[in-house]
């Protein structure tokens, strides 16, 4: 790919240009108050991650289709056994069943536009934040999760909404225990990851690029996710992930 072409490439995680404030965790333990930097709006997280994906459609001819029930989303079930009418339970699951998660803290649903927003998720109390980004699609009032974003982990290959084969070329800068970011493919299915790896960047606080592949078998869903996550060095735990929408081609 030449350096014009990266350069205009809309990524998963932008740069911050706004702040909000800090949100308020609620778990099942007392209401928490975070001290971690404000999280960027989700007005900008979701405009870009959705022109994101109308660029990967225009690219294939289906511009008019990409926001369509199940386009983009990488949870809820594609298979409609489960629904939320709930951002925050929306959120909840998807950190549990989809990233896999332990007991996360949840926070309250910060409201973008009309019909979008975000959600923290946090491993502890001073464990460090996943954005969850959710959306009610079109003709639908039900909330879907469109991708989750956390500072120590930003993938710049696959691009949110591409198409993707197998084997996945993986690509962008992360800091870890050690520098290993593990990585799953996942169909938007509650079903094993269709693989699993593991790519290795910065460490100690210090970002550093990755690079890998990472082969997979077929999904039963034309759409699914890269999760990209890390681990408590102290009990193994999914500490943050980052993860990113594509669609299988």
């Amino acid at each position: 790919m030449t350096a014009a072409k990266t350069a205009k490439r809309i990524q998963l995680i932008p740069e911050p240009h706004q702040a909000i404030a800090t949100p308020t965790l609620v778990a099942r333990t007392p209401v928490l108050t975070t001290s971690a930097r404000p999280l960027l709006t989700s007005v900008l997280l979701t405009t870009l991650l959705l022109a994101s994906l109308l660029t990967a459609a225009a690219s294939c001819g289906e511009q008019d289709s990409v926001l369509g029930p199940s386009q983009g989303v990488v949870w809820p079930p594609a298979d409609g056994s489960v629904t939320y009418t709930d951002p925050v339970e929306a959120a909840t699951g998807f950190a549990i069943e989809f990233v896999g998660f332990s007991n996360p803290l949840v926070g309250e649903f910060q409201q973008g536009d009309a019909r979008s927003g975000e959600v923290a998720i946090r491993p502890t109390e001073t464990g460090p934040i996943t954005t969850v980004l959710l959306r009610q699609l079109d003709g639908d009032d039900s909330w879907s999760v469109l991708g989750a974003v956390t500072d120590a982990i930003t993938p710049t290959a696959p691009a949110a909404g591409s198409v993707v084969q197998s084997p996945v070329t993986l690509q962008g800068s992360s800091t870890a225990s050690e520098g290993t970011v593990d990585v799953a493919v996942r169909s938007q299915a509650k079903a094993p990851p269709l693989a699993t790896g593991f790519v290795t960047g910065g460490s100690m606080g210090q970002m550093g690029p990755f690079e890998g592949t990472l082969e997979f078998a077929k999904s039963a869903t034309p759409d699914g996710a890269i999760v990209f996550s890390t681990s408590s060095m102290e009990d193994g735990r999914v500490w943050e992930a980052t993860v990113v929408p594509v669609r299988f081609g």
